[in-house]
């Protein structure tokens, strides 16, 4: 596999088990190089993920001293990417529920609308827990709502292609967004900068305790955390809408 110079894949990674071993494994698999940004993992995870790093010069590992939430974590890596000179990162959660045979497809979609995000649209299965699915209507209703339907058929789901640049500048100018909060006010945020979304499907998997999976989802302090971010968002959106309204007429 000849390794991209412009499109990389970035797993955030804290405490995730063993799921994460064989979710890199595929993701290299399907494309090179990628990257994995170490969330001040205690599991020893990181180890062992260096010593993979050490094998596979398209594996790079990124560790960072203490937990300070995925958004944080993909900040760090976004940074060390721009710095090198990708364009483009595609992330990817490490607790092996995304679909890293979808990689080179999301990828491709990229490559042909280099301006667009690419974002995963969730294929549920029997596996996945009914409350989050009902739930995460919700929070795709106010992000639909704060982007004026412009077309995000999922803002929570992880799997999915982010230009760089216009994602670094929007980081690089508040403080939020450094936790939960990321993937939601990500997609809106592009959004409002003229960042379109192109959704593809892709299938998600729940594993059970039992067959190693790892959830760090917790509803009471996770959904407040989404209250408060829509909130935000929804002061910005109404600062926003005489730009957001003509915009939407001239499109």
């Amino acid at each position: 596999m000849t390794p991209s110079t412009t499109h990389l894949v970035l797993i955030p990674s804290f405490n995730p088990g063993a799921k994460v071993y064989s979710t890199v494994a595929a993701a290299r698999e399907n494309w090179a190089p990628v990257w994995v940004v170490v969330d001040g993992s205690t599991d020893g995870t990181g180890e062992e993920l260096e010593c993979l790093a050490a094998q596979d010069p398209q594996l790079r590992v990124v560790r960072l001293a203490r937990n300070s939430g995925k958004g944080a974590a993909v900040l760090a890596g976004l940074q060390l990417a721009a710095e090198t000179g990708f364009t483009h990162a595609l992330t990817l959660d490490s607790d092996g529920q995304h679909p890293c045979a979808r990689i080179p497809d999301f990828m491709a979609a990229s490559l042909a609308a280099p301006a667009a995000m690419i974002l995963g649209e969730p294929q549920f299965d029997a596996s996945a827990p009914r409350l989050r699915v009902k739930g995460r209507r919700i929070s795709n209703w106010w992000a639909n709502l704060e982007t004026l339907w412009v077309g995000i058929h999922d803002s929570l789901f992880g799997f999915r292609v982010y230009p760089i640049a216009p994602l670094l500048k929007i980081m690089r100018g508040q403080l939020w967004m450094r936790r939960f909060d990321f993937d939601v006010e990500a997609v809106v945020r592009l959004c409002w900068l003229g960042v379109w979304p192109v959704n593809l499907p892709a299938a998600v998997s729940y594993f059970r305790p039992d067959e190693g999976g790892v959830s760090h989802f917790r509803y009471g302090r996770d959904n407040l955390l989404l209250t408060w971010m829509h909130l935000r968002l929804l002061g910005g959106f109404v600062l926003r809408l005489p730009k957001l309204l003509l915009r939407r007429m001239l499109a």
